[in-house]
């Protein structure tokens, strides 16, 4: 199984030993090719939910680097299991992984979804019920690979995969919470013809604001709490 690594490493390379932090850097899919990843401008977070950078990261440019399309796209069949190799997560960061996905009206290599709401929730992953986070605790048991499947039924086309960490362990108050996101651009192919409705689908940004549920969590004194995944059901 061909394994890929994200595009624009050489902007990584300088930020590896930064510790703390991390995004996904290598992707597992039948046939992908390179630099089907949105480039991000590095490994920190985003705390301000009202930035479009929220939308594909891009702290250090005002949103524009994380959203800016990449040159190509994989090819991949409704129903693939993606799995996403992420860097090694701190234990503090403990959070939810939630995954979405927008179908581009256009060609996705240039393809810009700005505040329109586009996105739809394919994926999520919060706390056991025996208390184990998505992050940190899931994703290291699997070596750091998150994996989710492309809906069996979904509507063939180009769709960028909006893919993130938010890491709580800051999340005590707003700003705190810390939304660690990329954007992944495929085809879609296949015989299905479902998408989601537009009561579905959320703006980024928008879909999460300070009153959101699980942006504003106490992990340390909510130990037995059930935690409420931010956005619309999947």
């Amino acid at each position: 199984m061909f394994k890929l690594h994200l595009a624009a490493l050489s902007i990584f390379s300088a930020l590896a030993s930064v510790r703390g932090h991390g995004y996904v850097q290598q992707i597992t899919a039948g046939s992908a090719p390179q630099r089907i990843v949105r480039a991000i401008p590095g490994n920190g977070p985003i705390t301000d939910l009202s930035l479009i950078d929220v939308q594909c990261n891009g702290y250090t440019d005002g949103g524009v680097l994380g959203s800016t399309p990449a040159p190509l796209f994989a090819t991949v069949a409704a129903g693939t299991t993606l799995g996403l190799n992420w860097t090694t997560w701190p234990d503090s960061h403990v959070g939810p992984m939630i995954t979405y996905m927008a179908l581009a009206p256009k060609n996705i290599t240039t393809w810009l979804p700005g505040t329109s709401a586009v996105w739809f929730k394919v994926a999520q992953s919060g706390k056991t019920a025996a208390g184990l986070w998505a992050s940190t605790d899931l994703l290291t048991a699997s070596n750091s690979i998150y994996s989710f499947t492309i809906p069996a039924k979904l509507k063939a086309g180009q769709y960028i995969i909006r893919h993130e960490i938010i890491a709580l362990h800051s999340a005590t108050t707003y700003p705190g919470a810390q939304v660690y996101p990329s954007c992944i651009q495929v085809q879609v192919t296949g015989s299905g013809t479902s998408v989601p409705p537009a009561s579905a689908m959320v703006a980024f940004p928008g879909a999460y604001t300070a009153t959101t549920p699980g942006i504003v969590f106490n992990v340390y004194t909510n130990t037995s709490a059930v935690y409420p995944i931010p956005g619309p059901a999947v």
